[in-house]
């Protein structure tokens, strides 16, 4: 229920300042952020989404759910003025180089906004995942079992981790706010053990749903494969490649007639080159509506080979009743303690094997289907997560004082990231007086 100001309340004013404008139907990131737009509308705060980015194509309109746009840009002390008029109570930074950007200007203009981290994912568990498997095919360039790569132990992750740019800059970034949203428990995990984020930093804010239909269309209702997935996003392509030219050869040889459709964003010409019709391997550009194509399919694939947070496609697929099979890069996170809807494997015979069988066996795919509804319930009811993150935003501003007191690396940091671009300001413009 919304908790809307009294006549005499002064309204709560947000700034959101976006890596992105957001496109729910491009990537589950933006899907995301509408979600947490859509909780603090609820609550009759004022919302206005700044973003340096340019604007594409399947961009939301916010301004029809009441929320002002407002563009911005890098490295311009317009955003000062801006900020200053504004004068929000609390700002949310949608990914951590937008805190790099922007993070100090607030602090120095807006010192009393509540600062909040949207990570999406944890960037530098992405990359380091990354990097694992791109060294991993460069010493075996035909393996096809990745257990051990996908299994790796916090300590071991940690390693990988903990020594690149991309994981200090992020969790500089996470320390300097005084709350940080995590999608994932998996990465709530690492980031309270081996990087000793003091918890009250974190607020768990995975994806949300709203309702799960009472029935969904039945197996024999629905025909081929389907993958999803915004190709610009690397694990997304890597998959498709890993589909292409390992696991659906050796689905189609037992299941001639299915097809696999490849839905995503901003297909490039690379993908679009793959599209094969004779092989049942078909790529579908943009879908307008994803939950209905997804509804049509049987089987939802995913054979992620590294990424983090959570995946809005296996959501979207229990949310259409549709079994999936992926890896334990797919179900971190999201499994919990009631199974999967699906089937899960970490080589590519074993996701064959499992593909083929989910697919041919009913009362399998119907076992599949009613995890995938238990899960949802269970783990994903925006009513308890939208009521966690308010309360957990609440109840750090009304004790923000003492909250970052007990924060004194992420005062120091700030503390440095202030001085450190006032001073190279200064630097710039003795540069610009100087003659010649």
């Amino acid at each position: 229920m919304a908790t809307l100001p009294s006549a005499n309340q002064e309204r709560t004013r947000v700034l959101v300042i976006g890596y992105v404008w957001p496109e729910p139907a491009s990537s589950a990131a933006s899907g995301h952020m509408m979600q947490i737009l859509d909780c603090f509308l609820e609550q009759g705060w004022q919302v206005t989404f700044a973003s340096p980015a340019g604007i594409g194509e399947h961009k939301a309109d916010l301004a029809a759910l009441g929320i002002t746009e407002q563009a911005i840009r890098l490295n311009n002390a317009s955003f000062d003025d801006f900020a200053r008029q504004l004068d929000p109570h609390i700002v949310l930074f949608d990914r951590f180089m937008m805190e790099e950007q922007f993070g100090w200007r607030v602090e120095k203009h807006c010192p009393h906004a509540l600062r909040v981290l949207e990570s999406s994912d944890l960037q530098c568990l992405r990359d380091a995942r990354q990097q694992a498997l791109k060294d991993c095919l460069k010493t075996e360039p035909g393996r096809e079992d990745f257990e051990a790569l996908f299994t790796l132990p916090d300590s071991a992750l940690f390693r990988h981790m903990s020594g690149t740019d991309i994981a200090q800059r992020e969790l500089a970034a996470v320390y300097r706010c005084d709350l940080n949203l995590v999608i994932s428990d998996r990465e709530m995990t690492l980031l309270t053990g081996p990087f000793r984020v003091p918890e009250a930093l974190l607020v768990n804010c995975p994806l949300m749903v709203s309702n799960v239909p009472e029935s969904w269309p039945g197996f024999d209702q629905r025909e081929h494969f389907l993958s999803i997935g915004n190709f610009r996003h690397a694990p997304n392509w890597d998959a498709v490649l890993w589909m292409k030219h390992s696991l659906w050869p050796l689905i189609r040889q037992r299941l001639p007639a299915a097809q696999l459709h490849i839905y995503g964003a901003y297909t490039p010409p690379k993908a679009s080159a793959l599209n094969n019709p004779a092989q049942g391997f078909l790529i579908k550009n943009w879908a307008e509506d994803a939950l209905q194509v997804m509804t049509q399919a049987r089987i939802c694939l995913a054979p992620l080979r590294f990424g983090a947070g959570t995946k809005g496609k296996l959501l979207d697929a229990m949310l259409c009743g549709t079994p999936s099979v992926t890896t334990p890069i797919g179900v971190e996170g999201m499994a919990g303690e009631q199974g999967w809807n699906g089937s899960v494997s970490s080589s590519v015979q074993g996701l064959a094997d499992a593909a083929v069988a989910l697919y041919q066996d009913r009362e399998r795919w119907q076992q599949a289907q009613t995890a995938g509804r238990q899960i949802l319930e269970q783990r994903f009811s925006r009513q308890q997560i939208s009521a966690v993150l308010i309360g957990a935003i609440e109840a750090c501003r009304n004790n923000l004082e003492r909250h970052r007191e007990n924060n004194f690396t992420g005062a120091m940091l700030r503390h440095h990231q202030h001085k450190s671009t006032k001073y190279m300001a200064q630097w710039i413009a003795a540069k610009n007086r100087e003659p010649g």
